[in-house]
């Protein structure tokens, strides 16, 4: 049965505000008194017509906004105290009609859990309608007790104090924090007092410090229990079981949010800002990218969800200031050894004459290897001895940055009093309901025609088979997108480098490894960006196809295929420099070609590790510079115009001078905001960023460096947009970081691997240890360059593909192979097995010697620090003691209450016959029965046994309620 909302009034105001008020007052109702804690938004047209005719019905729109159902009566004292607006209107849209019912009925049901709804007048005939929920205290001490909600209680103790050399460390540090630390009231005060936490109780209310039931509850925990009522509340028309989520999926409501916490914009002293300003002033400008996070204040205003990914991103960018002084090193390193770099000496000694072979078929000339001078003396910056501290120090750091995120994380969940949070109970979404309900229809039908027994229906892996088919076939065929547009770049090099051969220009000719490196890189840069793009839309489009049950099931899968899909999409072309180029080649006279035409490209002279080191940082670079300015701060802004520009065509003329004359209240302008679309396209970009770090830093020790720089940009730009872009989120409970650690995890393992792999392949580092230890006769690197140039005979090119009008007879490659004079010409020679075994040795003595310095770190490094773990359990114990004390005090009361009714009637008693001491009155024991009052047997008859039956939370009541009792004195701890 359906609820008219003229069963129970929702009182109404006027859509805006005198101008000269201040915007503030649009957190309150019209009272001014209850807050508002949730707001709906919907979305109503009504075609309305000047002449009444047949056929139409006509409507009376009370000051409340609400229709009344045809044939409904309308209360006598409405007529009274609201003025009615009669209007003709045209045929209602039966879709119209049926989202008006169903709100009706839904916002009758959320006054019936206990919600107060205060609504605009429709007094236009199309526009938004607002609907403002405030929970009154009986609703929100339901509900905090219902869900859990941990609340600060009367009991409190002192934290131990410091002493000796740590005492004296710590203050120090503190001083030195102190022009770091932001200027939050009443956050970082020095206090050593802790009060105990214990879950909200009705029945404990002494235990608590309530001293305004209003500001008891901080606003995000009171948005995140109205949320919660939105959330199970059912509406019957829909036959689905969700509430607010599956209405705004239908298009009843067009939206639900909690409201900001007034303007964000500093108007008044400092004392009296609100969360939001204080945000806005000490955390989302620009000018505060010196100090730390208000991560409390964060938590408090968003939520355990948000708060956890600040202070994710802040101790990722505290650690990358550490791995970027170290990577900063290592590059100075080589600078300061360049000059001493014997192999890049021999390269560019022209003395030397290294006559290499052609670049090209045809087109290209021999070429002499000290013309590849540059190239050389830039590689060394990054291909020196300490790359391999490097990485090896990059591996330990990824696995400490984890055990320190560990440890930081269980430090939050104390002091946010989250510590043994049970997992909430989580609703269906709303896909997952239609589609169920489909299902239940069908067998409905096909049980009416067999007249079978009804089941209890739900969706199995046979109704998900087509969902998995397509997504492991659309992943296929992504994967696939992704190695075309690497090939594809890898055909313009070819191409380009072909076509500037031949060119006559010398200073063409001198440049083209630079420029065809360059203009490729730019080109996978952009399609990297708009694949990413594309990639992301096409996982949210996969995930719907699984029809995931819960939220927290679609958003893992959707993080699992948007990161693979992200991925693969990033990484490569790295991939393709680090280990495939130059590998497949061939040598001369017998190389390699695509389409039996073009030749497979090579190395640089110097090595792929330049290359690889030119492609990271363009890519890191170029996509964290785009993303930080293009995507998240020019896209958002052009789609709030364009939203703006689209509202303001729809309004009529009337209304916009309206708009403009008044102020507009709060959820005005929150409305006017972007809705807040989930955190997983931040994490998404941090740990795409952490992989640019972790995996290929071997070949880019500035990595850390860049990324801690965009990181500090990055915390205030993403400040900035939940402040002053987004809508306020609902406070979401959260524990930990969820699947994302899971995957930095699996990152740091990998990273051992192609770090290992960088140095052994890539680099030429164990190329000269064992020509070092090996093959040199003087034990110095002197040689090295004549050591991995091999021979060839220019009479053995193929037909066609040698340079015309040459005079030269042999010429050089960088190769491991027998001279053509040899018994075997052009084979592997003994140096290539040598030098093969020992990089595939160095690959499983780096993995083996990093994972095993990892697992020490992970096991020196407590999860849970020692200072915590003490105050969880003296928490324990002193909450056990409170709660004992409190069940001793009550027994007592109902000992007291009870003897003095027994009291009245000893004169009444026969004379007492002496009995055995052990017969005397004694203080009950818990949980054991009570004794017989004095002058009865266990055979007499009790007078009265009212006061033996009442219950403890009766007598707890009673003394809560007296401040003056005995029991109100004992049990406020």
């Amino acid at each position: 049965m359906l609820h008219s909302s003229r069963d129970d009034k929702i009182p109404v105001v006027n859509n805006f505000m005198d101008a000269g008020h201040e915007t503030g007052k649009g957190l309150y109702f019209a009272d001014g008194k209850r807050k508002v804690d949730y707001v709906l938004v919907y979305q109503y047209r009504r075609p309305s017509s000047v002449h009444e005719s047949p056929g139409h019905h006509r409507l009376s729109v009370i000051s409340n906004g609400s229709f009344p159902r045809v044939g409904s009566k309308e209360p006598d004292g409405v007529k009274d105290e609201h003025a009615e607006v009669v209007v003709d209107m045209g045929p209602i849209d039966p879709v119209e009609g049926e989202k008006l019912l169903i709100r009706e009925e839904f916002e009758a049901n959320l006054k019936e859990a206990g919600l107060d709804l205060e609504r605009d007048s429709e007094h236009k005939v199309h526009g938004h309608g607002f609907v403002r929920l405030h929970a009154p205290w009986q609703v929100l001490s339901r509900e905090a007790e219902f869900l859990k909600i941990k609340v600060p209680t009367k009991k409190s103790y002192e934290l131990k104090e410091e002493k000796g050399l740590s005492a004296t460390m710590a203050s120090v540090w503190r001083k030195l924090n102190q022009p770091f630390q932001p200027h939050v009231p009443n956050l970082h005060h020095q206090n050593r007092t802790k009060f105990l936490s214990h879950s909200f109780s009705r029945d404990k209310l002494h235990l608590y410090s309530i001293e305004c039931k209003d500001t008891f509850f901080d606003n995000a925990t009171r948005s995140r229990i109205v949320y919660e009522i939105l959330r199970r509340t059912a509406c019957a028309r829909t036959c689905q079981t969700m509430g607010i989520t599956t209405l705004v999926a239908k298009g009843v409501y067009d939206s639900a949010f909690p409201l900001h916490d007034g303007d964000f914009k500093d108007t008044v002293q400092a004392e009296r800002k609100n969360d939001r300003q204080l945000l806005h002033d000490e955390w989302a400008k620009y000018g505060a990218f010196y100090k730390y996070q208000p991560i409390d204040l964060i938590r408090k205003y968003f939520g355990e969800k948000i708060g956890l990914y600040f202070a994710w991103l802040g101790a990722y960018t505290q650690l990358l200031g550490l791995a970027s002084l170290v990577g900063i090193i290592v590059f100075l390193y080589g600078c300061f050894t360049i000059d001493a770099n014997v192999p890049s000496l021999e390269m560019c000694d022209e003395k030397q004459n290294f006559t290499m072979c052609p670049l090209c078929d045809r087109a290209c000339d021999f070429w002499h290897l000290s013309t590849a001078c540059g190239t050389a003396r830039a590689s060394h910056l990054f291909d020196n001895p300490a790359t391999v501290f490097f990485a090896i120090f990059m591996s330990l750091w990824a696995v400490m940055f984890l055990e320190h995120w560990k440890r930081r994380q269980n430090s939050l969940n104390y002091s946010w009093n989250m510590t043994g949070m049970e997992e909430e109970e989580e609703h269906p979404r709303p896909k997952y309901e239609t589609i169920l309900l489909q299902k239940r229809q069908r067998k409905k039908k096909c049980r009416k025609k067999n007249k079978a027994e009804p089941g209890d229906e739900k969706l199995t892996w046979w109704d998900r088979v087509p969902g998995y088919f397509i997504n492991i076939s659309s992943i296929l065929l992504m994967f696939g997108v992704t190695f075309s547009a690497v090939f594809a770049v890898i055909m313009y090099r070819i191409t380009i480098s072909a076509l500037l051969a031949m060119s006559p220009d010398p200073q063409v000719k001198s440049n083209v490894r630079v420029t065809v490196t360059a203009t490729a890189v730019i080109i996978n840069l952009v399609v990297i960006l708009i694949l990413d793009e594309i990639y992301g839309s096409v996982a949210v489009w996969l995930t719907e196809l699984e029809i995931p049950k819960t939220e927290r099931n679609f958003e893992e899968r959707l993080i699992l295929k948007a990161f693979l899909l992200k991925f693969m999409n990033a990484y490569a072309p790295i991939f393709y420099v680090a280990f495939f180029k130059g590998r497949f080649a061939g040598r001369p006279g017998d190389y390699v070609y695509i389409f039996n035409e073009y030749r497979m490209e090579e190395c640089a002279p110097g090595g792929c590790l330049i290359e690889l080191c030119i492609q990271l940082s363009i890519i890191m670079l170029g996509k964290q510079l785009i993303q930080n300015n293009v995507f998240e701060i020019g896209i958002p802004k052009l789609k709030k115009l364009f939203r703006s520009l689209k509202e303001k065509n729809l309004k009529d003329p009337e209304e916009r001078v309206e708009q403009t004359s008044r102020s507009l209240r709060q959820w005005h302008l929150d409305y006017d905001l972007e809705p807040f679309e989930g955190l997983t396209p931040e994490y998404m970009e941090m740990i795409i960023q952490f992989g640019f770090v972790s995996l290929f830093v071997a070949s880019f020790p500035l990595a850390p460096l860049f990324a801690l720089l965009n990181n500090i940009i990055e915390i205030r730009l993403d400040a900035k947009k939940f402040i002053t872009e987004l809508r306020r989120p609902d406070a979401v409970r959260a524990k930990d970081i969820g699947i994302w650690y899971n995957i930095l995890s699996g990152m740091c393992k990998f990273s051992i691997i192609i770090n290992a792999f960088v140095i052994s392949f890539t680099s030429d580092f164990i190329p000269r240890l064992v020509y070092q230890y090996m093959y040199s006769e003087t034990g110095t690197m002197n040689g090295f360059i004549d050591h991995t140039l091999s021979y060839f005979n220019v009479s053995h090119f193929k037909e066609g593909t040698a340079p015309a009008g040459a005079t030269v007879t042999v010429c050089r490659y960088k190769d491991y192979r027998e001279p053509p004079w040899s018994p075997q010409p052009y084979q592997f020679s003994k140096q290539y097995w040598s030098v093969l075994a020992a990089r595939l040795a160095f690959v499983i003595l780096f993995q083996n010697l990093v994972m095993f310095m990892g697992l020490l770190v992970a096991w020196v490094i407590p999860d849970v620090p020692k200072n915590i773990s003490e105050q969880l359990k003296r928490e324990k114990t002193l909450l056990v003691d409170v709660f004992m004390n409190e069940e001793k005090e009550k027994l007592q009361l109902i000992h007291s209450l009870f003897s003095k009714e027994v009291e009245p009637l000893r004169p009444q008693q026969p004379p007492r016959v002496e009995s055995d001491p052990a017969s005397e009155v004694q203080l009950p024991l818990p949980h054991a029965p009570l004794p017989d009052p004095p002058g009865f047997g266990p055979l007499a008859p009790r007078p009265r046994t009212r006061a033996r039956a009442a219950s403890f939370s009766q007598f707890t009541r009673q003394a809560s309620t007296s401040p003056h009792s005995d029991a109100g004195r004992h049990t406020a701890v």
